[in-house]
């Protein structure tokens, strides 16, 4: 039995993409969750906004909103690879429940 689980992942990219590079770079990423057998994937972009603290010196952020399932095994891929670009300033994942 597969066990698949509902996650939510939100990321606060920094200021420099403008809407089409947005775009681009999330695409780019949900197609690279898609290669881990992730199903029901929704993206909302919350916008641009000023943070409370600088982070790496930056002000302002994008903040992206994935919603998607996948089997637990794959999360910490998802993290890594989040962690490893300079774009991401901050991330989280939460388990949705229901």
């Amino acid at each position: 039995m597969l066990l698949i689980r509902k996650y939510e992942i939100m990321i606060l990219l920094t200021e420099e993409f403008n809407d089409s590079e947005l775009k681009t770079w999330v695409f780019n990423y949900a197609k690279s969750l898609r290669k881990f057998n992730v199903s029901d994937i929704s993206v909302i972009s919350r916008g641009k906004h000023n943070l409370a603290y600088s982070i790496k010196n930056k002000t302002k952020g994008n903040y992206i909103q994935l919603n998607f399932s996948s089997m637990p095994k794959y999360i910490s891929n998802f993290s890594n690879t989040l962690k490893l670009d300079s774009n991401v300033l901050r991330f989280v994942v939460l388990n949705k429940l229901g």
